[in-house]
Protein backbone atom coordinates (compact mmCIF):
# COMPACT_ATOMS: atom_id res chain seq x y z
CA UNK A 1 0.00 0.00 0.00
CA UNK A 2 2.65 2.41 0.73
CA UNK A 3 4.41 1.52 -2.57
CA UNK A 4 2.04 2.17 -4.38
CA UNK A 5 1.13 5.45 -2.57
CA UNK A 6 5.14 6.79 -3.50
CA UNK A 7 4.41 5.47 -7.00
CA UNK A 8 1.17 7.41 -7.33
CA UNK A 9 2.92 10.65 -5.59
CA UNK A 10 5.91 10.11 -8.04
CA UNK A 11 3.27 10.67 -11.09
CA UNK A 12 1.98 13.66 -9.67
CA UNK A 13 5.28 14.61 -9.57
CA UNK A 14 6.29 14.23 -13.31
CA UNK A 15 5.66 17.47 -15.14
CA UNK A 16 3.23 17.67 -17.82
CA UNK A 17 4.97 18.07 -21.03
CA UNK A 18 2.90 20.23 -22.94
CA UNK A 19 3.45 22.70 -26.29
CA UNK A 20 1.30 25.48 -27.75
CA UNK A 21 1.06 28.90 -28.71
CA UNK A 22 1.26 32.02 -26.48
CA UNK A 23 -0.83 34.78 -28.54
CA UNK A 24 -0.19 37.21 -26.02
CA UNK A 25 3.43 36.86 -26.68
CA UNK A 26 3.86 36.04 -30.12
CA UNK A 27 5.44 32.41 -29.66
CA UNK A 28 5.35 29.05 -29.42
CA UNK A 29 5.36 27.48 -25.82
CA UNK A 30 6.51 24.07 -24.30
CA UNK A 31 6.20 23.11 -21.34
CA UNK A 32 5.33 26.47 -19.68
CA UNK A 33 8.38 28.01 -20.81
CA UNK A 34 8.09 30.46 -24.25
CA UNK A 35 10.08 28.61 -26.84
CA UNK A 36 11.39 29.02 -30.71
CA UNK A 37 12.90 25.92 -32.56
CA UNK A 38 15.04 25.80 -35.48
CA UNK A 39 14.87 22.86 -37.77
CA UNK A 40 15.72 21.20 -40.68
CA UNK A 41 13.76 18.65 -43.31
CA UNK A 42 14.55 15.20 -43.82
CA UNK A 43 12.71 12.89 -46.08
CA UNK A 44 13.06 9.65 -44.07
CA UNK A 45 11.39 8.22 -47.54
CA UNK A 46 14.83 9.49 -49.73
CA UNK A 47 17.24 8.06 -46.73
CA UNK A 48 17.65 4.36 -46.33
CA UNK A 49 17.12 3.12 -42.90
CA UNK A 50 20.12 2.39 -42.34
CA UNK A 51 21.58 5.72 -42.38
CA UNK A 52 18.88 7.48 -40.65
CA UNK A 53 20.57 7.57 -37.10
CA UNK A 54 23.52 8.95 -38.50
CA UNK A 55 21.57 11.75 -40.85
CA UNK A 56 19.92 12.73 -37.54
CA UNK A 57 22.94 12.87 -35.17
CA UNK A 58 24.51 15.04 -37.79
CA UNK A 59 21.48 17.43 -37.20
CA UNK A 60 21.68 17.61 -33.94
CA UNK A 61 25.18 18.33 -33.87
CA UNK A 62 24.55 21.53 -36.53
CA UNK A 63 22.50 23.17 -33.10
CA UNK A 64 18.76 21.97 -34.54
CA UNK A 65 15.99 21.49 -32.30
CA UNK A 66 13.63 19.82 -34.18
CA UNK A 67 13.25 17.96 -37.65
CA UNK A 68 10.55 18.40 -40.14
CA UNK A 69 9.32 15.26 -42.58
CA UNK A 70 6.78 14.79 -45.34
CA UNK A 71 4.60 11.64 -44.80
CA UNK A 72 4.14 10.53 -48.72
CA UNK A 73 0.64 8.72 -48.62
CA UNK A 74 1.64 6.50 -51.63
CA UNK A 75 4.33 5.43 -49.82
CA UNK A 76 2.37 3.82 -47.55
CA UNK A 77 -0.31 2.73 -49.24
CA UNK A 78 0.68 1.75 -53.32
CA UNK A 79 -2.64 -0.28 -53.48
CA UNK A 80 -5.71 0.11 -52.31
CA UNK A 81 -6.20 -0.90 -48.66
CA UNK A 82 -2.94 -2.81 -48.94
CA UNK A 83 -0.43 -0.84 -46.16
CA UNK A 84 3.16 -0.85 -45.56
CA UNK A 85 5.45 0.76 -42.76
CA UNK A 86 8.15 -2.18 -42.65
CA UNK A 87 11.98 -2.01 -43.19
CA UNK A 88 12.52 1.35 -45.09
CA UNK A 89 8.67 2.93 -44.60
CA UNK A 90 9.11 2.14 -40.72
CA UNK A 91 8.04 5.83 -39.79
CA UNK A 92 7.59 4.79 -36.08
CA UNK A 93 10.52 3.95 -36.17
CA UNK A 94 12.25 7.17 -37.34
CA UNK A 95 10.26 8.82 -34.89
CA UNK A 96 11.61 6.92 -32.00
CA UNK A 97 14.99 7.34 -33.32
CA UNK A 98 14.88 11.45 -33.38
CA UNK A 99 12.90 11.01 -29.84
CA UNK A 100 16.02 9.12 -28.54
CA UNK A 101 18.30 11.55 -30.28
CA UNK A 102 16.66 14.75 -28.74
CA UNK A 103 15.04 16.17 -31.72
CA UNK A 104 11.45 17.48 -32.00
CA UNK A 105 9.21 16.55 -34.68
CA UNK A 106 7.38 18.62 -36.91
CA UNK A 107 5.10 16.11 -39.00
CA UNK A 108 4.04 17.28 -42.36
CA UNK A 109 0.75 14.04 -42.81
CA UNK A 110 -0.60 15.71 -46.36
CA UNK A 111 -2.72 13.96 -47.84
CA UNK A 112 -1.09 15.94 -50.18
CA UNK A 113 3.10 16.74 -49.76
CA UNK A 114 4.60 18.15 -53.17
CA UNK A 115 8.15 17.11 -52.14
CA UNK A 116 8.64 16.97 -55.73
CA UNK A 117 7.71 13.40 -55.07
CA UNK A 118 5.40 11.07 -57.16
CA UNK A 119 2.29 12.51 -57.68
CA UNK A 120 2.89 14.59 -54.66
CA UNK A 121 2.24 11.77 -52.31
CA UNK A 122 -1.42 10.99 -53.47
CA UNK A 123 -1.48 7.44 -54.25
CA UNK A 124 -2.51 6.50 -57.84
CA UNK A 125 -4.97 4.08 -57.50
CA UNK A 126 -7.19 7.37 -56.71
CA UNK A 127 -7.26 8.28 -60.83
CA UNK A 128 -9.17 4.57 -61.68
CA UNK A 129 -11.87 6.76 -60.25
CA UNK A 130 -12.47 9.26 -63.54
CA UNK A 131 -14.82 11.79 -62.08
CA UNK A 132 -12.54 12.41 -59.39
CA UNK A 133 -10.96 15.80 -58.00
CA UNK A 134 -8.22 15.52 -56.11
CA UNK A 135 -7.10 17.82 -53.42
CA UNK A 136 -11.20 18.91 -52.86
CA UNK A 137 -14.24 17.84 -51.30
CA UNK A 138 -15.39 15.42 -53.54
CA UNK A 139 -16.74 12.26 -52.10
CA UNK A 140 -14.60 10.13 -53.16
CA UNK A 141 -11.81 11.73 -52.84
CA UNK A 142 -12.44 12.60 -49.37
CA UNK A 143 -13.69 9.35 -48.57
CA UNK A 144 -10.40 8.09 -49.39
CA UNK A 145 -8.45 10.77 -47.36
CA UNK A 146 -10.63 9.59 -44.42
CA UNK A 147 -9.61 5.58 -44.68
CA UNK A 148 -5.88 6.44 -45.17
CA UNK A 149 -5.85 8.95 -41.99
CA UNK A 150 -7.83 6.54 -40.35
CA UNK A 151 -4.82 4.52 -40.31
CA UNK A 152 -2.12 6.78 -40.21
CA UNK A 153 -2.89 9.87 -37.60
CA UNK A 154 -3.94 7.00 -34.74
CA UNK A 155 -0.15 5.51 -35.03
CA UNK A 156 1.21 9.21 -35.08
CA UNK A 157 -1.23 10.37 -32.13
CA UNK A 158 1.32 7.90 -29.52
CA UNK A 159 4.40 9.88 -30.78
CA UNK A 160 2.51 13.68 -30.04
CA UNK A 161 4.46 15.50 -27.64
CA UNK A 162 1.90 15.49 -24.67
CA UNK A 163 2.21 11.73 -25.26
CA UNK A 164 5.87 11.62 -24.47
CA UNK A 165 6.84 11.50 -28.04
CA UNK A 166 8.64 14.18 -30.16
CA UNK A 167 5.90 15.73 -32.42
CA UNK A 168 4.99 19.46 -31.37
CA UNK A 169 3.03 20.28 -34.63
CA UNK A 170 1.03 18.56 -37.68
CA UNK A 171 0.97 20.28 -41.14
CA UNK A 172 -2.32 19.82 -42.71
CA UNK A 173 -2.25 19.98 -46.53
CA UNK A 174 0.66 21.70 -48.14
CA UNK A 175 0.46 24.94 -49.86
CA UNK A 176 -3.03 24.60 -50.98
CA UNK A 177 -3.21 27.98 -51.74
CA UNK A 178 -1.12 27.50 -55.03
CA UNK A 179 -3.77 24.82 -55.97
CA UNK A 180 -6.73 26.35 -58.09
CA UNK A 181 -9.84 24.51 -56.56
CA UNK A 182 -9.44 26.90 -53.14
CA UNK A 183 -12.23 24.39 -51.38
CA UNK A 184 -12.48 25.76 -48.37
CA UNK A 185 -14.94 22.92 -47.17
CA UNK A 186 -12.00 20.46 -47.92
CA UNK A 187 -9.80 22.07 -45.61
CA UNK A 188 -12.67 22.02 -43.09
CA UNK A 189 -13.20 18.31 -43.70
CA UNK A 190 -9.71 18.03 -42.99
CA UNK A 191 -9.39 19.86 -39.85
CA UNK A 192 -12.01 17.85 -38.66
CA UNK A 193 -10.31 14.54 -39.65
CA UNK A 194 -7.41 15.32 -37.65
CA UNK A 195 -8.80 16.84 -34.59
CA UNK A 196 -10.70 13.48 -34.46
CA UNK A 197 -7.66 11.17 -34.54
CA UNK A 198 -5.27 13.69 -32.95
CA UNK A 199 -7.20 15.61 -30.01
CA UNK A 200 -7.41 19.55 -29.57
CA UNK A 201 -4.39 19.90 -28.13
CA UNK A 202 -1.74 19.42 -30.96
CA UNK A 203 -0.94 22.43 -32.65
CA UNK A 204 -2.10 22.22 -36.10
CA UNK A 205 -0.79 24.31 -39.22
CA UNK A 206 -0.91 24.97 -42.71
CA UNK A 207 2.40 26.44 -44.97
CA UNK A 208 1.81 28.54 -48.17
CA UNK A 209 3.62 31.03 -50.13
CA UNK A 210 4.80 34.53 -48.59
CA UNK A 211 1.97 36.82 -50.03
CA UNK A 212 -1.68 37.52 -49.80
CA UNK A 213 -2.41 35.96 -52.35
CA UNK A 214 -1.30 32.26 -51.54
CA UNK A 215 -2.39 32.87 -47.75
CA UNK A 216 -6.53 33.78 -49.12
CA UNK A 217 -6.68 30.05 -50.31
CA UNK A 218 -4.55 28.30 -48.01
CA UNK A 219 -4.90 29.71 -44.81
CA UNK A 220 -8.28 28.58 -42.73
CA UNK A 221 -9.46 29.44 -39.15
CA UNK A 222 -8.22 26.82 -36.67
CA UNK A 223 -4.97 26.20 -38.65
CA UNK A 224 -2.04 28.21 -37.82
CA UNK A 225 -1.07 29.59 -40.92
CA UNK A 226 3.06 29.64 -41.81
CA UNK A 227 4.65 30.98 -44.75
CA UNK A 228 7.76 29.89 -46.87
CA UNK A 229 10.45 31.85 -48.64
CA UNK A 230 13.64 31.81 -50.23
CA UNK A 231 17.09 33.62 -49.05
CA UNK A 232 18.18 37.06 -50.44
CA UNK A 233 14.84 38.41 -49.99
CA UNK A 234 12.81 40.64 -47.98
CA UNK A 235 12.10 39.26 -44.63
CA UNK A 236 9.90 41.83 -43.47
CA UNK A 237 7.89 41.98 -45.99
CA UNK A 238 7.63 38.14 -46.03
CA UNK A 239 6.49 37.75 -42.32
CA UNK A 240 4.02 40.76 -42.88
CA UNK A 241 2.30 38.62 -45.33
CA UNK A 242 1.77 35.82 -42.21
CA UNK A 243 0.45 38.72 -40.38
CA UNK A 244 -2.33 39.34 -42.91
CA UNK A 245 -3.69 35.90 -41.84
CA UNK A 246 -1.83 35.55 -38.48
CA UNK A 247 -2.14 39.26 -36.64
CA UNK A 248 -0.49 37.35 -33.51
CA UNK A 249 1.45 34.19 -32.54
CA UNK A 250 4.58 33.67 -33.68
CA UNK A 251 6.26 33.86 -36.84
CA UNK A 252 7.16 30.94 -38.72
CA UNK A 253 9.08 30.21 -42.42
CA UNK A 254 8.20 26.46 -42.63
CA UNK A 255 10.49 26.14 -45.76
CA UNK A 256 13.57 28.26 -45.72
CA UNK A 257 15.42 27.02 -48.66
CA UNK A 258 19.04 26.35 -48.11
CA UNK A 259 19.60 25.19 -52.06
CA UNK A 260 16.70 24.44 -55.14
CA UNK A 261 15.45 21.29 -56.49
CA UNK A 262 17.47 19.97 -59.92
CA UNK A 263 15.29 19.35 -63.31
CA UNK A 264 16.11 16.40 -65.72
CA UNK A 265 19.09 18.00 -68.43
CA UNK A 266 19.45 20.86 -66.47
CA UNK A 267 22.97 22.05 -64.48
CA UNK A 268 22.32 20.91 -60.53
CA UNK A 269 21.28 24.00 -58.65
CA UNK A 270 23.57 25.74 -56.27
CA UNK A 271 22.71 28.45 -54.03
CA UNK A 272 25.57 30.25 -51.93
CA UNK A 273 26.90 30.07 -48.68
CA UNK A 274 26.71 33.22 -47.50
CA UNK A 275 23.39 34.15 -49.40
CA UNK A 276 21.90 31.67 -47.09
CA UNK A 277 24.10 32.24 -43.77
CA UNK A 278 22.72 36.01 -43.92
CA UNK A 279 19.10 35.67 -44.66
CA UNK A 280 19.28 33.07 -41.88
CA UNK A 281 20.29 35.54 -39.93
CA UNK A 282 17.96 37.85 -40.10
CA UNK A 283 15.44 35.73 -39.95
CA UNK A 284 16.65 34.90 -36.38
CA UNK A 285 17.40 38.16 -35.34
CA UNK A 286 13.59 38.56 -35.58
CA UNK A 287 12.80 35.95 -33.40
CA UNK A 288 11.03 33.60 -35.76
CA UNK A 289 10.44 29.83 -35.97
CA UNK A 290 12.34 28.35 -39.03
CA UNK A 291 12.96 25.19 -41.01
CA UNK A 292 15.65 24.42 -43.44
CA UNK A 293 14.46 22.86 -46.77
CA UNK A 294 16.19 20.82 -47.24
CA UNK A 295 18.86 19.85 -44.15
CA UNK A 296 19.64 16.77 -46.14
CA UNK A 297 17.83 16.21 -49.42
CA UNK A 298 18.52 12.13 -50.23
CA UNK A 299 17.76 10.45 -53.37
CA UNK A 300 14.45 9.55 -55.07
CA UNK A 301 14.67 5.68 -55.39
CA UNK A 302 12.49 3.96 -58.08
CA UNK A 303 9.86 5.77 -59.93
CA UNK A 304 9.55 8.60 -57.03
CA UNK A 305 10.88 11.14 -58.49
CA UNK A 306 8.14 13.79 -59.27
CA UNK A 307 7.98 16.40 -62.19
CA UNK A 308 6.41 20.07 -62.59
CA UNK A 309 4.63 21.92 -65.15
CA UNK A 310 5.13 22.61 -67.68
CA UNK A 311 6.37 19.08 -67.71
CA UNK A 312 9.90 18.66 -66.36
CA UNK A 313 10.90 16.14 -64.38
CA UNK A 314 13.24 15.64 -61.11
CA UNK A 315 16.05 13.16 -61.58
CA UNK A 316 17.13 10.13 -58.93
CA UNK A 317 19.00 12.78 -56.59
CA UNK A 318 17.16 14.85 -54.74
CA UNK A 319 20.80 16.50 -53.39
CA UNK A 320 19.14 20.07 -53.12
CA UNK A 321 22.76 21.32 -52.52
CA UNK A 322 21.66 21.03 -48.40
CA UNK A 323 23.79 21.14 -45.81
CA UNK A 324 23.78 17.66 -46.10
CA UNK A 325 24.91 15.92 -49.24
CA UNK A 326 23.10 12.99 -50.91
CA UNK A 327 25.66 11.44 -49.20
CA UNK A 328 25.22 12.31 -45.75
CA UNK A 329 28.40 14.09 -45.78
CA UNK A 330 29.15 17.51 -44.04
CA UNK A 331 29.51 20.33 -46.25
CA UNK A 332 30.76 23.57 -46.26
CA UNK A 333 27.23 25.09 -46.28
CA UNK A 334 26.48 22.80 -43.40
CA UNK A 335 29.53 24.68 -41.09
CA UNK A 336 28.13 28.51 -42.53
CA UNK A 337 24.63 27.61 -40.70
CA UNK A 338 25.75 25.74 -37.98
CA UNK A 339 27.47 28.87 -36.93
CA UNK A 340 24.56 31.44 -37.33
CA UNK A 341 22.58 28.94 -35.55
CA UNK A 342 25.45 28.42 -32.52
CA UNK A 343 25.02 32.09 -32.32
CA UNK A 344 21.36 31.90 -30.90
CA UNK A 345 21.70 28.32 -29.13
CA UNK A 346 21.54 29.99 -25.54
CA UNK A 347 21.42 27.61 -22.65
CA UNK A 348 17.86 26.83 -21.38
CA UNK A 349 18.63 27.67 -18.19
CA UNK A 350 19.62 31.58 -18.91
CA UNK A 351 16.45 31.53 -21.04
CA UNK A 352 14.17 30.56 -18.75
CA UNK A 353 15.84 33.36 -16.34
CA UNK A 354 15.35 35.80 -18.81
CA UNK A 355 12.23 35.31 -19.47
CA UNK A 356 11.26 35.22 -16.32
CA UNK A 357 12.77 38.85 -16.24
CA UNK A 358 10.80 39.87 -19.24
CA UNK A 359 7.21 38.75 -18.18
CA UNK A 360 7.77 41.52 -15.49
CA UNK A 361 8.43 44.18 -18.14
CA UNK A 362 5.73 42.95 -20.77
CA UNK A 363 8.21 42.09 -23.78
CA UNK A 364 7.11 39.87 -26.66
CA UNK A 365 9.05 37.16 -27.02
CA UNK A 366 10.17 38.34 -30.21
CA UNK A 367 11.47 41.33 -28.44
CA UNK A 368 12.92 38.77 -25.78
CA UNK A 369 14.78 36.83 -28.78
CA UNK A 370 16.99 39.74 -30.40
CA UNK A 371 17.56 40.96 -26.72
CA UNK A 372 18.74 37.39 -25.57
CA UNK A 373 21.18 37.07 -28.20
CA UNK A 374 22.58 40.37 -27.76
CA UNK A 375 22.82 40.00 -24.26
CA UNK A 376 24.35 36.24 -24.53
CA UNK A 377 27.06 37.55 -27.22
CA UNK A 378 28.21 40.43 -24.60
CA UNK A 379 28.18 37.47 -21.46
CA UNK A 380 30.18 35.29 -23.61
CA UNK A 381 32.75 38.11 -24.55
CA UNK A 382 33.01 38.93 -21.20
CA UNK A 383 32.92 35.54 -19.35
Amino acid sequence: MVRLWLDLMTLRNIPQRTFGIDYDRNCFVKDGHPFRYISGSIHYSRVPRYYWKDRLLKMKMAGLDAIQTYVPWNYHEPQMGVYDFSGDRDLEYFLQLANEIGLLVILRAGPYICAEWDMGGLPAWLLEKESIVLRSSDSDYLAAVEKWMGVLLPKMKHHLYQNGGPIIMVQVENEYGSYFACDYDYLRSLLKIFRQHLGDEVVLFTTDGASQFHLKCGALQGLYATVDFAPGGNVTAAFLAQRSSEPTGPLVNSEFYTGWLDHWGHRHVVVPSQTIAKTLNEILERGANVNLYMFIGGTNFGYWNGANMPYMSQPTSYDYDAPLSEAGDLTEKYFALREVIGMVSIPSTFLEWFFEISQVRKLSCTCNCFLVRKLFVICKLTV
